[in-house]
């Protein structure tokens, strides 16, 4: 006989050995094997199912109680049979599921074992002293079985065996009570369980907590851009508005700069068990204030506390001033320094300077002999006409129509439409795209790359191009290295003049000047060789042309290639320690 066979005994009595049955036998065989495999209804898989091998032994304990009841509704374990649960939950839950299952099943089994043990294991008396052997009883038994986070609480009941206690809702809710369940309580689920149809071997949700929430951050809301791309893009003609950059941000007294956003209280949840799931609030952000900026009454808005040009440096909005200039740079304004930005709406005339903390624009031309020098980025609308004597530094990056016999230095990148006799020193990028696109004789010293539509020209003019290194550390070297050489021949001027009250003063002067002179050159010097390990390791930069003429020289570091040739559309960059034309 058959385990199977000695279980259905039990529970249901003997089978006479000269009735045997077995159309019945092969029949709750089926079902079994029909509840373990039921497909789909219309073809739709069930992500949130656990599905179980044919020989588990929840498809046991079903086997039992479809003989007894002759008809029962395969088994069906669905975690969400709604929908409504998070994917990612379901995963992690399955898993938990299935190890829950095949233990509570497992002992549901042994407690059916172990209820024939004693028929089996007395000793045989006689058929008067012999009694009739009680029935083996087990009431239904609801399972509860909590997600991990303990928000959700699924139940599955296994039912009676023999004539034991079928499934009430006074039997659901005090084992549901035993187990501290109480909170989220599907309490139409309860009252329906004790007459459902499907209430045996089906996985029901019947609780379902309360998730916290934690609060949001507080967050500031910008009326200025932090930001300002500096990068001019050229039209469907080749041209570039160099008016439109719009780099000064005029904001007036008391006008807001951002406004700040409270953060929120966090909202507790509570799990299926009652007990209070802790939230986390928002944390606060401050507002940026910094120089020329208030913070309103309330708290929440940061105002500007003067008009000028606002600015975001990183850290902080502040508020620089704004000198604006109607007409030129003569002798009506002199030399200008300022330590905010500058708006100049004509030209800035020869034997002028020009000084900013901040960005300087303008809207003419810089002339031959004039000197401009920006803590910002430079704008020159109408170009910059030198004589060879004309420096123009920005600590960011320079845009001009035009660079005609001057010396420019561009800590960042520098735009232009054409390069004429220039000596460029630039950290960044070098473009020359739009208008003419071309560079035609004098140096460019570029860190990064070099785009441009033409270089040179067919009279092959000696055009240098050099790729990589430190160009605006070295023109500084340069400049410091001019500067001491002109303070020696001045001093040994100054020594051979008779001595006088004057020439003493005079005297003391110049060497205070040219002691610090070689001190900024030793410190330059000293950063010079910490860097140069560095620099080694980086892209040395790179050449992008359409044109470039006979007369043409390319170099990185002390490696010089000379074109001999006109040159289409080329790339020039250093590989493996060599200049390469691709």
């Amino acid at each position: 006989m058959s385990w199977k066979e000695k279980i259905t005994n039990i529970l249901f009595g003997p089978k006479a050995e000269t009735e045997p049955d077995s159309e019945a036998d092969a029949a709750r065989e089926a079902a079994v094997e029909e509840a373990a495999a039921e497909p789909q209804s219309g073809g739709f898989i069930d992500p949130a199912r656990l599905e179980l091998p044919p020989d588990h032994a929840l498809f046991r304990l079903y086997d039992l109680r479809r003989r007894k009841s002759g008809y029962l509704p395969a088994p069906r374990l669905s975690l969400d049979e709604d929908g409504v649960l998070p994917p990612e939950m379901i995963q992690r839950e399955l898993g938990r599921l299935r190890s829950a299952m095949t233990s509570v099943c497992g002992a549901r089994l042994k407690q059916i074992r172990d209820g024939e043990k004693p028929s089996r294991s007395g000793k045989k008396k006689s058929d008067q002293e012999q009694e009739p052997e009680a029935p083996l009883v087990l009431d239904a038994m609801p399972y509860f079985f909590l997600s991990l986070d303990k928000l959700y609480a699924w139940v599955v009941v296994f039912p009676p065996v023999g004539p034991g206690q079928e499934l009430s809702r006074e039997l659901l809710l005090r084992t549901m009570l035993a187990q501290d369940i109480s909170f989220g309580v599907d309490e139409q689920l309860v009252d329906r369980l004790s007459h459902d149809e499907e209430r045996y071997f089906h996985l029901f949700l019947i609780a379902r907590g309360k998730p916290a929430f934690d609060g949001e951050n507080g967050n500031i809301v910008d009326y200025f851009p932090r930001s300002i791309d500096r990068v001019l893009e050229v039209d469907e003609y080749g041209q570039v508005d160099y008016t439109n950059l719009n780099l000064i941000r005029n904001v007036k007294l008391g006008q807001e700069i951002c406004r700040l956003i409270q953060p929120t209280e966090g909202n507790p949840g509570r799990t299926v068990l009652d007990q209070e799931i802790p939230a986390k609030s928002g944390r606060p952000v401050p507002l940026p204030k910094g120089r020329n900026t208030e913070i309103s009454e309330d708290g929440l808005t940061l105002v500007a506390s003067m008009a000028g040009h606002v600015e975001f440096t990183g850290r902080s909005f502040q508020v620089k001033p704004v000198m604006d200039i109607q007409g030129d740079v003569d002798f009506s304004t002199g030399d200008i320094n300022f330590i905010g930005d500058i708006n100049i709406a004509g030209d800035v005339l020869s034997g002028f300077t020009v000084r900013a903390m901040g960005s300087i624009h303008v809207g003419g031309v810089v002339e031959a002999g004039s000197s401009v020098e920006a803590g910002g980025d430079l704008v020159v609308v109408k170009g910059i006409l030198g004589d060879g004597t004309t420096i123009v530094r920005s600590q960011r990056s320079v845009f001009s129509k035009y660079i005609e016999n001057a010396t420019i230095y561009a800590r960042e990148n520098l735009q232009t439409d054409c390069i004429i006799n220039g000596s460029i020193y630039c950290d960044g990028e070098v473009r020359v795209r739009s208008g003419r696109g071309c560079i035609i004789g004098g140096r460019i010293w570029a860190a990064k790359m070099v785009n441009v539509q033409t270089v040179g020209s067919q009279s092959e003019v000696r055009t240098s191009v050099a790729l990589g290194g430190l160009p605006c550390t070295n023109f500084e070297r340069e400049i410091i290295q001019r500067e001491l050489k002109e303070l020696t021949i001045e001093l040994e001027k100054l020594e051979c003049q008779l001595d006088s009250p004057t020439k003493s003063s005079i005297l003391g002067k110049t060497r205070m000047k040219l002691s610090v002179a070689e001190l900024k050159l030793k410190q330059l010097e000293e950063d010079l060789a910490d860097i140069k390990l560095t620099l080694e390791e980086k892209e040395s930069g790179r050449l992008e042309c359409s044109l470039a003429y006979p007369g043409t020289e390319i170099s990185f570091g002390d490696e010089i290639l000379r074109l001999r040739q006109e040159t289409r559309h080329c790339v020039v960059k250093m590989v493996c320690g060599e200049i390469v034309v691709m």
